[in-house]
């Protein structure tokens, strides 16, 4: 026969237990975003709305007389799912596309390569499905808090994504050799001004920009801006150059916000490289994990894609 344990407590302890319980009304006003100069989520808008004050706001300077980035910042896209607009499903978030340049919303993508991402998202995982890096600029919007501590001479961007740091030189120094290929990528970053200007290179190109396939190779630059409009709200926007994949160089902006909860903290998404159990769960399914492409690679797919006429 079971037995249940009932735990009975007096009406004073009820009333304290409840005390440090906050009604609805407390948590949505700490959840809440704070005031922003330009707060329309919309990336259209709020890239237009950024754009014409870029320079309107003097930011906090750090010790080092450097606009101060630190802090708690969450993102406010859903752009992993898709960089087109998508609609909301049981499994996506849905939103506007975050693309805002081409102004069209659309990736610039050439067709060989997007008969290409049509077979990526049917054959391969997304790779955040077996904890591997997301390289850049996927990491700025994989996940959703983000806490950015500075020095002098770096930046630091960790994310709650398993492992998901960047430690980003601030000091000038050159890229590494071509040959060394990293799942972040190589991140060199300068000052404009008030905008924080990093350059990217030397990425492992295994990963895809959203879950519809859409890829780089190993020769991509990305290229991100970030500036602070005011004191709680930051712009961010990527360009990604490959003209292995793209008729042209596109961009995407999206904001960051400030996490105005008292005790922020992140809590890491604790799983491995490679997840060995849902790995293997996943090949049972057919599915195989991307491999990535070279630059190479990718010029002989487009020349066979063309040569058989445009078909596969």
């Amino acid at each position: 026969m079971a037995h249940r344990i009932f735990l009975i407590l007096s009406p004073a302890i009820v009333a304290v237990v409840l005390a440090l319980v906050p009604t609805r009304a407390e948590a949505q006003a700490a959840a809440a975003p704070p005031q922003s100069v330009c707060p329309d989520d919309n990336h259209a808008a709020f890239h237009a709305c950024a754009t014409a004050r870029l320079t309107a706001f003097t930011p906090q300077r750090t010790p080092h007389d450097q606009p101060d980035f630190s802090g708690f910042w969450r993102r406010r896209a859903a752009a992993h799912e898709d960089l087109h607009a998508h609609p909301k499903t049981p499994d996506d978030a849905g939103g506007p596309s975050v693309v805002v340049d081409p102004a069209d919303g659309l990736v610039p993508i050439q067709p060989w390569a997007d008969a290409q991402r049509k077979e990526n998202a049917a054959k391969f995982l997304h790779h955040n499905a077996v904890c591997f890096q997301s390289g850049v600029p996927v990491t700025m919007y994989m996940t959703g808090l983000y806490q950015f501590v500075q020095t002098s001479d770096h930046l630091l961007i960790q994310s709650e994504e398993a492992h998901g740091v960047r430690i980003i030189p601030l000091s000038g120094r050159p890229h590494v050799g071509s040959d060394l290929k990293l799942w972040q990528g190589d991140s060199r970053a300068r000052w404009e001004g008030s905008t924080l200007v990093i350059e990217t290179t030397n990425q492992r190109a295994e990963v895809f920009l959203d879950q519809r396939g859409r890829f780089y190779t190993d020769e991509a630059r990305v290229v991100e801006r970030l500036t602070l409009l005011d004191a709680n709200t930051m712009h961010y926007q990527a360009t990604i150059d490959d003209p292995n994949v793209y008729t042209r160089p596109f961009t995407i902006a999206l904001a960051l916000r400030r996490n105005a909860q008292p005790g922020a903290e992140l809590w890491e998404e604790a799983c491995y490289e490679g997840n060995a159990e849902r790995l293997a769960y996943f090949r049972r399914l057919g599915y195989g994990t991307y491999p990535g492409i070279s630059g190479a690679e990718a010029r002989r797919l487009k020349a066979a894609f063309e040569g058989q006429g445009g078909a596969r």
